[in-house]
């Protein structure tokens, strides 16, 4: 851990606190927002609220652990002798990203056997893309940290061709009132996804010290809300106006 000025220390203090009240309030909207939405796309809210939820806990835990880590005192920070821990992200994103990918495949309401079949691909890759990136995300050295990274964007180049090649016809097939949504839904997911491993990088660059810490935290935190809370919205927005071509009215009952 590094020394850091009351600016740098605030900044990464305030986007834990942003961040934790931002999934909690994600959590309860897409939790009472399944009484807006058919049958069908219930489990797809469920699912989303559930992640808005872990994230809340883990970034709950993050706030502590960095208040913690860090003694203010006459403006002054100092580091506590506490180490932050920061496994928690990695705890977090092991459970909520292969989740973000199935609610996702549950909304488009694809058959059984896809379902199924795209939920375990893209949900295993998502979870082997987490577990090959912590060491690097822990190495004390930049190479590494570049050997760990590389192994980790294997899986993740298999979702991005997954998400454009495998659904790319599932889209298609989609109601037309909500197809724009969900392509942009897919694509959210690879701009946000596709920040983390810039955000992994920061500690190649000319930052040096505390500016790689809050560099790295605030832009993890940047991208938690957007691949998270963001597309959980965009979810929600799906299934509601699936709901409405599916089931009328009675999608609010």
């Amino acid at each position: 851990m590094e020394t850091l000025s009351y600016g740098q220390y605030s900044l990464v203090y305030n986007a834990f606190s942003f961040t934790f009240a931002t999934m909690a309030a994600a959590t309860l909207f897409l939790w009472l927002g399944r009484s807006q939405v058919g049958h069908a796309y219930k489990t797809a809210l469920t699912i989303s609220g559930l992640v808005c939820a872990i994230a809340a806990y883990h970034y709950f835990r993050i706030f502590e652990s960095w208040e913690s880590a860090y003694t203010i005192k006459d403006g002054a920070v100092a580091m506590s002798g506490v180490a932050f821990n920061d496994a928690y992200r990695y705890v977090d994103w092991l459970l909520t990203v292969p989740l973000l990918l199935i609610e996702l495949i549950l909304v488009m309401r694809l058959s059984s056997n896809e379902t199924i079949s795209m939920s375990v691909k893209l949900g295993g890759a998502a979870a082997l893309m987490i577990i090959l990136g912590y060491p690097g995300e822990i190495a004390t050295d930049n190479s590494a940290r570049m050997l760990w990274g590389t192994l980790s964007s294997i899986p993740f180049v298999y979702i991005v061709w997954q998400l454009f090649a495998g659904l790319g016809a599932s889209i298609n097939n989609q109601p037309e009132n909500v197809r724009g949504l969900v392509k942009k839904a897919r694509l959210l997911t690879f701009a946000s996804w596709g920040f983390y491993p810039i955000v992994y990088m920061i500690p190649y660059t000319n930052l040096a010290g505390p500016d790689v810490t809050v560099g790295v935290q605030v832009g993890y935190t940047i991208a938690d809300l957007i691949a998270k809370a963001g597309l959980g919205v965009l979810i929600y927005l799906i299934a509601v106006r699936k709901s409405e071509a599916e089931y009328g009215q009675a999608a609010h009952a």
